[in-house]
């Protein structure tokens, strides 16, 4: 890979594919995302919530291994007496 080119990858956003010099990275699990905005990282990095399929930008409300985006969503599908953990 030339110079040009490895910077051409370095600025492309991985969601978008928009060029951009001021992209950054975000790590999680251990890989290296880079983004050129927040919309794109939410895009590709936040959880869905499993009952509304919107995604889960704030704390949300944790059961078990799913994440919910309100406590509404998490009640609506879990069943009665289900512990939900709200993170803040």
């Amino acid at each position: 890979m030339s110079a040009a080119e490895r910077t051409d990858v370095e600025l492309r956003c991985e969601t978008c594919g928009n060029r951009y010099e001021s992209t950054f990275v975000v790590e999680k699990d251990g890989k290296r995302h880079r983004f050129d905005s927040f919309e794109c990282a939410i895009h590709a990095l936040a959880p869905t919530c499993p009952r509304c399929e919107v995604r889960v930008v704030g704390h949300g409300v944790q059961v078990e291994d799913r994440i919910y985006c309100s406590s509404h969503c998490a009640r609506e599908s879990e069943p009665a007496g289900a512990a939900l953990e709200t993170h803040t």
